[in-house]
């Protein structure tokens, strides 16, 4: 089966970083951590979710990645990058990434984001992360997923 666009810029993501991995795609929905780590077979904190936010006085987008098991502390975010964020609608990730909500990838966006990585990431041999769709995912080592993004990890865990 041909990749959609979305799939191939991942694709081409990948192999301009050397990374060869292959680009699963499921019968079912990976939207959420949830689903994906059951349609994988792996545990939920395995999922390097991607949630967008936008950044309140720039307006610029914010990418963080981070571990399906874990939610996100605003504050924590808003410090580390020194201005509050909000929520980002369908329209707005679409826009500056180039991925509908629940396939948004770590890397092969539209326009360039800043990024940041939750550590927790790390605890672990493999990640699987969204493949550009919201029925397909990737396997990737956390250090090569941190490298490939150009992420900053940070400590961003609701403790």
């Amino acid at each position: 089966m041909a990749d959609s666009p979305s799939q191939a810029r991942v694709r081409q993501a990948l192999d301009a970083q050397g990374l060869a991995t292959d680009i699963v795609e499921f019968d079912t929905h990976t939207r959420t951590s949830h689903q994906a780590a059951v349609a994988i077979g792996c545990d939920v904190a395995q999922i390097a979710k991607s949630l967008v936010f936008r950044c309140q006085h720039s307006g610029q987008a914010l990418l963080v990645i981070a571990s399906g098991a874990n939610r996100i502390c605003e504050r924590k975010l808003a410090s580390l990058i020194g201005e509050p964020i909000g929520k980002a609608d369908a329209d707005f990730v679409r826009s500056q990434t180039g991925f509908a909500i629940g396939g948004v990838a770590p890397f092969g966006h539209i326009t360039p984001i800043r990024i940041v990585i939750d550590q927790d990431i790390l605890h672990f041999d493999a990640m699987w992360a969204a493949a550009g769709t919201p029925n397909s995912v990737f396997r990737i080592r956390p250090k090569d997923l941190v490298s490939a993004s150009g992420g900053t990890l940070a400590d961003v865990r609701l403790d």
